[in-house]
C-alpha cells in the first residue's frame, strides 16, 4: 500500500518523537509498503524518509515548488512530485495514498490531518486515518473532537472516521485490517435534536 505520513519538519523537538518515526518508516517499509510524504529532508521528516530507506523502503515526496526552491527536498527519494502550491501538494498526496498517518506535528500537520478527516466525513474517500499518539501528543485534540461529540457538533459515529495508535505496530495492523464501513450523510436530523434543543 501507499501510505501517507504526516509529520513535522522540525529539528527541535523531544527525541522521543525522532525515535518514534524512524520506527515508523522502518516499520512501513519492513510490511512491503510505500511511504507518502511532504518531501522534507529536516526534522521528523528527514528522519521518517531516512528510517524506510534504511530498511529497503520506497518514499515519495511531494513539494510545492516555493519550498522545492529552498533546496529542502530530500536528494534520495524513490520519486519527487513538485507541485505548484500546498493545495495541489495536499491533493496529490492524498490521490496516491491508500492510508494516512498523522504523526504528532504543528500548524500544517494539523491542517492536513483535519483535511483528511473532514474529506472522509464528506464521502470523498474511505480510507484509514490513524493518529500515531506518541508520548500522548493528541490527547488534547482527542478531548477536544469529544468536547464536539457532546454538544452535538459531531456525531457521534464519526469516533470512527479515525483510530489512535500508541506505536507503529498498532496503527500499521489497523491499516492493514482496515474494513469500509457506511458513514452516511453528515448532517444531523430532527430526530438526532432533543428535544429541549430543537423546540
Amino acid at each position: 500500500m501507499n501510505i501517507c505520513v504526516y509529520c513535522a519538519s522540525s529539528s527541535a523537538v523531544d527525541p522521543a518523537y525522532f525515535e518514534a518515526v524512524r520506527d515508523l518508516g522502518a516499520g512501513i517499509a519492513r510490511r512491503g509498503h510505500r511511504i507518502i510524504y511532504g518531501a522534507g529532508n529536516i526534522g521528523l521528516m528527514g528522519a521518517l524518509a531516512i528510517a524506510a530507506r534504511s530498511n529497503g523502503g520506497e518514499v515519495v515526496g511531494v513539494i510545492p515548488q516555493f519550498l522545492n526552491d529552498k533546496d529542502l527536498a530530500d536528494k534520495q527519494l524513490t520519486e519527487l512530485r513538485v507541485t505548484p502550491d500546498m493545495r495541489s501538494r495536499k491533493q496529490t498526496m492524498e490521490e496516491l495514498a491508500d492510508a494516512f498517518i498523522a504523526c504528532p506535528g504543528g500548524f500544517g500537520t494539523l491542517e492536513e490531518v483535519f483535511e483528511i478527516i473532514t474529506l472522509k466525513q464528506l464521502g470523498r474517500h474511505n480510507k484509514p486515518c490513524v493518529l500515531l499518539n506518541t508520548r500522548g501528543y493528541f490527547d488534547p485534540l482527542i478531548a477536544q473532537i469529544e468536547r464536539g461529540i457532546a454538544e452535538r457538533f459531531i456525531k457521534e459515529k464519526y469516533r470512527s472516521l479515525y483510530h489512535v495508535a500508541d506505536s507503529t505496530a498498532g496503527a500499521l495492523d489497523h491499516i492493514e485490517t482496515y474494513d469500509t464501513a457506511e458513514l452516511g450523510d453528515k448532517w444531523f436530523t430532527d430526530a438526532d435534536i432533543p428535544a429541549e434543543v430543537g423546540g
